[in-house]
């Protein structure tokens, strides 16, 4: 049984370029996705202004002018506040947490640009505290025909429902049968307001008519049956061949005691349908502008049977945030169909009760998500709920959609029989309640994973005992995406007791990973009463990142939350991401991510894989880049974007890109070795190159405004590549508008160089060191289709060769006088590369305040790399012998006969000059006594040429 995709046009991978074509906007072609169930919305972003701008906050627009110039930028066709009618938090429920959704607002732009780079033109502006894209989430929906499936179909459980009996609904409804105020939106895929079994139990809005008039002018003309969010209109009833929104109402509301059909666990409570997926080719989904109209209009339990793989959103958690916190709304959605362990959105943001479909014997569901985000877990295969299709059907489906009602309805029973309790209350009664199925076998493997157990309504609405407090919040210090080997960590967390008063709670943390440790994780608060908050800020937990770790490794973290007088007990769990596939430079001041295959900046054009380039804190001035190299139009190598979707992958690595643990000749010194396919009849464009790519950074002025990047270049084939460019890509994106820069080419210093014309305070730019003859090609990123090198849909194997081989003479600049959106591409040309034959081909990625600063580092950089990085001779001088070698202090210098005399400058690894002496015979003595141990260079200079040696001074 596979996921069903609400669209079946939405089957396209991620469009990760700078520009979309033209032709992305005609209906029917892919559309960005981030994973299962999630997609990216062409031409649409919402972003949150930073508070210290919200007296400039209109309804129309922010009158910030660096804002205004980055939405003039993307030629935006609308600025609007995305809920101009939601209730400041003052105004609502005061709670630590809630959310100003005043702050939100919502643009609409080009469609030809990338959401991606859209983005990153707002948040440079610097008014903006995030800008996203805005995502598609599906619907969880999966029909079965139950008798095909055969492991069930000798137990015909889905003809009744069964499920009531499992969560033992009948024994809460001895207690409560709810109450006609308790409403359950469905946020979902429209209903039937005439079914025998719904059309008494909508909420119905009598303040507004349909007469044509916002009476009750919350902004919403004739919103007297709900509201369809993706149409823009009054009319919630299903879009057309989907029934999804009816089954899910039917799991939580259907009209009970009627004498018809079914009946809803929620009993007597109401259920008020949000339609979010659209009926028009107009239309688009509005899940989280529906969460919020639920929040302002009183509903107390929220449903949201769908959701997607990936794509964290902030502003989708700002929304979860505004319903649960401000107005005190239950939150439940549904954990999602895929058989593996997923962080599954919006399921897995914070204030959710997190859904795991069950089977009737309270397994698994074998085609359900798990994971440590599950809440609690309830029946959700062949669930017998109302069809739709006319007004009496019924029709047994699977899936965590079905599961998620289930939940809800018990959530609005409990608000009825307990009207005191919070929302966060509400979900701590309900986890707290259920039966344990870890028990089960086949079960077990899943421990923790399944929530605290299967849903049991009966407890939930009976016990008044329960225990529980949570982590409500945690912050980590150093902040960052990732953590790298060898780092350490402080965590604070933030606790509240939800139910009754516990008289000893303790807090414990322990990894479940050896590749992070523990080094204090005990925490004990002591009593606290109901509702009562603290947290460990006077004595944080203390980690520390292990030396050796994998890649890109998870860790789990486990808050064990216990009050042994009572016998509670309750775990919570927390993910961190350890050596990241990325490394970054960071010992000066400028801050550069190393990826795979020679990717520069990030891993991806997501920009949510590295750390990007800065210089001395600055907003990342970089939104890709990469090595290329290539022989001709149709021979060209690299992991750059290309001319379809996504990034080329020529690039594949050998050697992991990682961090020297005892740099020799820098402060900080990176290392990878990566290579392209063999030229053959399969792969005609391969080149067959190795690449040993050696990054170095300097941590001593006047070296901090630089890296090096050298490129050993290996050719694998059996052909003499002839001839041989090679070259990084840069995308620039200078501060304070991308879209206003300016590119340039300094011919004497072999420098390509990007700033902002307005505003000339941060120069970003690439130098070549050594190779062979220098070439620039600037780029006009904004250009029409017409122009040699036009970026709008992508970037081809011609263009980047182009852009490789035109010499110095055809794009120097771009973007002049009054700056664009601009990229370089600055290489080195070789006539020649024979087989097996290496050669190295070196830049330094630069920054600085001024261009005379620039010019100054570039020259600083050519003459460091000139003195200390080469450790081949520049001449043929052999003969030459340095002994011991390593050494405690003292070295022994031969010469051959007839060299002499001989000039010694010994450096260390830092360029200085620690001893200059001058050999008038064959030989001598160099004493280093007394140095620091490491790496040092020793040059030896005669009439025959130059020979540089690498010495180590042992302690």
């Amino acid at each position: 049984m596979l996921t069903h995709l609400r669209f079946s046009f939405l089957c396209g991978v991620l469009l990760w370029l700078l520009r979309l074509p033209t032709a992305a906007q005609v209906p029917g072609l892919p559309i960005p996705r981030t994973g299962s169930g999630t997609s990216i919305e062409p031409g649409r972003l919402v972003f949150r202004l930073k508070p210290d701008y919200a007296a400039q906050a209109k309804p129309d627009g922010v009158a910030v002018p660096a804002l205004q110039n980055a939405l003039s930028s993307l030629g935006a066709a609308t600025v609007h506040q995305k809920f101009p009618h939601a209730q400041r938090p003052e105004l609502a429920r005061p709670q630590a947490g809630a959310v100003d959704l005043s702050l939100l607002y919502q643009v609409e732009f080009d469609r030809n640009l990338a959401p991606e780079k859209a983005c990153r033109l707002l948040m440079l502006s610097g008014a903006v505290e995030y800008a996203e894209p805005r995502y598609i989430r599906e619907p969880l929906y999966q029909p079965t025909d139950p008798m095909s499936d055969s492991t069930i179909a000798k137990v015909e459980y889905f003809q009744t429902q069964y499920y009531l009996r499992n969560i033992q609904a009948y024994g809460a409804w001895d207690v409560t049968k709810g109450d006609t105020s308790i409403v359950i939106a469905i946020v979902d895929g429209g209903t039937r307001y005439t079914h025998e079994d719904l059309a008494t139990q909508l909420q119905i809005n009598r303040l507004d008519p349909i007469d044509g008039i916002d009476n009750d002018k919350d902004g919403y003309i004739d919103n007297y049956r709900g509201w369809d969010f993706a149409d823009n209109d009054n009319d919630a009833t299903r879009e057309t061949n989907s029934v999804h929104g009816i089954l899910v109402a039917g799991c939580a509301a259907a009209r009970a005691d009627n004498g018809k059909g079914i009946a809803g666990v929620g009993f007597r409570s109401r259920f008020l349908p949000l339609k979010i997926y659209p009926s028009t080719p107009q239309g688009s989904f509005a899940g989280f502008e529906a969460i919020v109209y639920a929040a302002d209009h009183g509903c107390k339990v929220i449903n949201l049977s769908w959701g997607g793989a990936g794509g964290r959103s902030q502003y989708e958690q700002d929304i979860i945030n505004y319903a649960a916190v401000n107005h005190d709304a239950v939150v439940v959605a549904a954990a999602g169909n895929t058989n593996a362990e997923l962080d599954f959105y919006p399921a897995s943001y914070d204030h959710v009760l997190s859904v795991a479909s069950m089977h009737p014997a309270d397994l698994k569901d074998p085609n359900g998500t798990f994971s440590r985000h599950v809440s609690v877990s309830a029946p959700g295969m062949g669930i017998l709920t109302i069809l739709g299709n006319n007004d009496s059907d019924y029709y047994p489906v699977t899936g965590s959609s079905f599961a998620a009602p289930l939940v809800s309805g018990t959530a609005a029973l409990v608000r009825a029989r307990f009207p005191h309790f919070t929302a966060d209350q509400v979900a701590a009664q309900i986890r707290q309640t259920t039966d344990n199925v870890y028990t089960i076998p086949g079960n077990e493997v899943y421990l923790g994973k399944l929530g605290t157990g299967r849903l049991n309504a009966k407890r939930a609405v009976t016990l008044t005992d329960r225990r529980a407090a949570r982590i409500t919040s945690s912050r980590f210090t150093p902040i960052r995406k990732a953590y790298a080997p060898g780092d350490t960590i402080q965590l604070v967390a933030d606790l509240q007791n939800l139910l009754q008063p516990v008289g000893g709670l303790t807090v414990t943390l322990s990894s479940l990973s050896p590749y992070l440790i523990i080094r204090q994780g005990s925490f004990a608060p002591g009593p606290l009463s109901m509702l009562q908050k603290t947290s460990n800020q006077a004595k944080p937990f203390r980690l520390e990142v292990a030396t050796k770790v994998p890649l890109n490794t998870q860790v789990v973290l486990r808050y064990h939350l216990q009050d042994a007088a009572s016998g509670y007990q309750e775990d919570q769990y927390e993910t961190l991401t350890l050596n990241p596939e990325y490394v970054v430079m960071n010992v000066n001041d400028l801050r550069l991510t190393l990826s795979e295959g020679g990717k520069l900046a990030y891993a991806n054009l997501g920009m949510d894989t590295g750390e990007g380039v800065s210089y001395k804190g600055s907003t990342p001035m970089l939104y890709e880049g990469g090595l290329m190299i290539g022989t001709s139009a149709t021979r060209v190598a690299d992991n750059v974007r290309h001319d379809g979707v996504g990034n080329n992958m020529d690039f594949y690595s050998l050697v992991r890109t990682s961090l020297r643990e005892h740099p020799l000749r820098a402060d900080q010194e990176a290392y990878s070795v990566y290579r392209d396919s063999l030229p053959s009849s399969k792969r005609p464009q391969g080149l067959g190159i190795r690449v040993r790519q050696v990054t170095y950074a300097f941590a001593a002025a006047p070296h901090r405004d630089y890296v090096v990047l050298e490129y050993h270049l290996t050719n694998l084939s059996a052909d003499t590549i002839r001839p041989l460019h090679a070259g990084l890509f840069m995308d620039w994106d200078l501060a304070p508008n991308v879209a206003r820069n300016v590119a340039n080419w300094d011919s004497v210093r072999s420098l390509a160089y990007v700033y902002d014309p307005a505003v000339p305070t941060l120069y970003a730019g690439v130098k070549l060191l050594t190779g062979g003859l220098p070439s620039v090609y600037s780029i006009d990123n904004a250009a029409p289709s017409s122009a040699p090198v036009y970026l709008g849909n992508g970037f081809s194997t011609a263009e980047k060769f182009l852009t490789l081989s035109s010499g110095t003479r055809k794009s120097r600049s771009a973007g002049l006088p009054s700056g664009v959106d601009v990229s370089q591409v600055t290489g080195a040309a070789l006539k020649r590369l024979a087989p097996r034959d290496s050669v190295v081909v070196a830049f330094a990625v630069l920054a600085a305040p001024s261009l005379a600063q620039l010019q100054a580092t570039a020259e600083v950089a050519q003459a460091r790399y000139a003195s200390v990085l080469p450790v081949t001779p520049t001449a043929l001088l052999t003969g030459v012998q340095l002994y011991p070698n390593p050494t405690a202090g003292r070295l022994r210098l031969t010469l051959p006969t007839g060299l002499g005399p001989a000039t010694v400058r010994v450096l260390s690894a830092l360029g200085q000059t620690i001893l200059a002496q001058t050999i008038p015979g064959t030989g001598a003595e160099l004493n280093l006594s007394g140095r620091a141990a490491g790496v040092y260079i020793v040059q030896v200079s005669t009439k025959a040429g130059l020979s540089t040696h690498r010495i180590m001074l042992q302690p």
